[in-house]
This record gives structure tokens, sequence and C-alpha cells, in this order.
């Protein structure tokens, strides 16, 4: 098992700090998510991770060894209003069954095509499982590149987010231009 370091590197993502955290032998994000007041490090990403992979999370951070690459250069396309760049950035994250196919459902919703929590349920293949799937949001490791921000209530509001709704407000509105 490869024991070097886990790549982080942070983006400015619609004027909040995006901290990505990936396995630099292969490029897979492990981790993803905005720094906020409560949490201005996003240590909150490790944490999760290492209560989700504890082996992975033990390798430690060391910031990316150089500022451009696949996964910086994608963010911040996506930053700049490319908002497709991310659309072919590796992710991987330890998942259930249900909750496998809702990342990988929530991976094929276009930006600026938010869709609800019900559609998002019926896009995993499981129409009734409308809380599961929503649960499948709220436990997302890997934020913005799995797209969790895109989806929305039945009642066309925006529901929750873990970083905050201003958050997730800006970046629909970057998607929707």
């Amino acid at each position: 098992m490869n024991r070097e370091p886990l790549s982080f590197t942070v983006i400015d993502v619609v004027g909040h700090p995006f901290h990505a955290i990936w396995t630099p032998e292969d490029g897979v994000i492990r981790a993803g998510g905005f720094a906020t007041d409560a949490d201005p490090e996003a240590a909150s990403l490790m944490s999760r991770l290492a209560a989700l992979n504890p082996d992975l999370a033990s390798r430690g951070l060391a910031a990316s060894a150089t500022k451009t690459g696949p996964i910086p250069d994608a963010l911040r396309a996506y930053a700049a209003g490319q908002t497709d760049a991310i659309d072919a950035l590796l992710v991987e994250q330890p998942e259930t069954p249900f909750r496998g196919e809702v990342w990988r459902a929530l991976r094929r919703v276009p930006a600026g095509a938010p869709v609800t929590y019900t559609e998002l349920a019926a896009l995993a293949g499981r129409p009734s499982a409308v809380r599961a799937a929503a649960s499948g949001c709220a436990n997302n490791l890997i934020a913005l590149v799995v797209p969790c921000h895109r989806i929305v209530r039945s009642d066309g509001g925006l529901g929750g987010y873990l970083f905050g709704t201003d958050i997730k407000r800006a970046l629909l509105a970057l998607e929707a231009k």
C-alpha cells in the first residue's frame, strides 16, 4: 500500500476556498469541500475521510507539489465558468450500493439543470427512495465534483448544503450562466 501523503490544493470557487484532496499516485479525488467560518481550514474533510477510510486518511496531507495539473486546472476552469471542466475528474469514496448509484447519478446531472431529490432518486434507479437519495447527498464526501449542490427541493427551494446555502446559491448561479 502506498504511504505517500494525500495531495491537496485550495482553489477559489465563487469567492470561497475549495479544498480538494486526492491520492497522488492515481489522481483520484477522495474528498472535497469548502472552507467555512466554522471550519476555515476545511479540517472536517479529513475527519470525515478518516471516519470512512482510516487507512487512507492515516497517510496525512501534503500540499500539491505543483500549482497546475489535471485537478487544480479543472477546478480553476470550473471557477472561471467552464463548468463542465470537472466532469472527467476521477473520484472515489466509500459507498453502499445505493449511495454509489446516487453519486453516479449526481455526476450525470448537467451544470445549469438542477433536479429535485425525487428526480435524483429516479435517476439512481429507485424512484421511491427519495429520503435515501437525500441521505446520499448529505453523506457525499466529494462536494462540487460529485455535485450535490445541483439538487433542489420539489417546491423550488434550495434545500440544505453542508457548506451553506449561500455557497449553494452561488454555485447554481455560476452554472446557470
